[in-house]
Order: C-alpha cells, then structure tokens, then sequence
C-alpha cells in the first residue's frame, strides 16, 4: 500500500479564485458588448467601478479581488515568473 499525499497549497488555490472572478467578469463584460480588456484596465488604473457593468453581478465580484494582488499576479505570469 503506498499513502499518496496531495498537497494543497493556499496561494495557488487563491490565484486560481482570482482567474476564476476575472473570466466571469472579462465574460460579462464581453455579452454585454464591451471591450473587455480596456474596461478592465481602466479599472485597475482608476479603481472607478462604472468601468465594470453590473451585468452578471461582475462588478461586485471584481471589487471583491485586491487590485495588488492581481497586478502582481498579472505581472508575474506576464513575465512567466
């Protein structure tokens, strides 16, 4: 008998949440016929709420991601880190 042990890690599963919030919202904002990746970015940049719809309720699920924590990530697996 061999005991496999899978390992959880937290902060992987956390990036995972947010990849997960921001295809929703990148999703809605593309049904409802927008540009998503300028609206997006015109968030992050202003922190300004209006630049997400409410459609599909993706305006409270982005303001539930840290803006830090997402440019960071955005960042390191832009550079592949």
């Amino acid at each position: 008998m061999t005991d496999k042990t899978i390992k959880f890690s937290i902060k992987e599963e956390h990036e995972n949440e947010m990849r997960r919030s921001l295809q929703s919202v990148y999703n809605a904002l593309n049904e409802k016929g927008y540009n998503p990746i300028s609206q997006i970015v015109g968030y992050l940049l202003s922190e300004d709420p209006t630049y997400i719809t409410t459609y599909n309720n993706a305006r409270s699920i982005i303001r539930r991601i840290d803006r830090d924590e997402l440019l960071q990530s955005l960042v390191k697996n832009y550079l592949d880190i």
